[in-house]
């Protein structure tokens, strides 16, 4: 009796492992790279070109916003393109660094409304699920007057 519940014990180990996923550190990685290009292709797409026909290629079927200033929702996206479009049509964000950490892209930006403008230092986080955009963070900070500055460090 011992022996054959033994024997029942492994072969339901031994299913639970042949279907268990095999994840590893190159497929996280290949993971990660993935949805780094998707955002970067997101943001371009969206605030670079002001593109929303485009742009709605790279939402899932929600888009959370967690800017307060912003509506919720891809409907409130595309308001805020029309908005740079009308208001600002030289906006452009110069992506400086991009960080992924599973589902989770950060693009470190360096925001100008117009060329002559120091603009602004902008990280915005995307949340990326089965490849399409979903939810939104971001943190904004003006660039001061460097004469005003308490070190020679760049925001970048």
């Amino acid at each position: 009796m011992l022996k054959r519940f033994i024997f029942i014990t492994f072969l339901v180990l031994a299913g639970i492992s042949v279907s268990a996923p095999i994840y590893s550190a190159d497929s996280q990685e290949a993971i990660e790279e993935s949805n780094k290009q998707i955002a970067i292709e997101f943001y371009n797409a969206a605030l670079n070109e002001k593109n929303w026909e485009k742009t709605k290629t790279f939402i899932g079927n929600r888009y959370i916003q967690h800017n307060l200033h912003a509506s919720d929702g891809p409907e409130g996206l595309k308001a805020h393109i029309e908005f740079l479009k009308r208001d600002f049509p030289n906006n452009h964000g110069e992506i400086k660094h991009v960080l992924a950490d599973g589902d989770l892209v950060a693009l470190h930006i360096h925001c100008q409304r117009s060329p002559e403008m120091r603009g602004y230092a902008v990280v915005d986080i995307f949340r990326i699920d089965n490849g399409k955009v979903v939810e939104h963070w971001d943190v904004v900070q003006e660039i001061p007057d460097p004469k005003n500055a308490k070190n020679q460090n760049t925001m970048f």
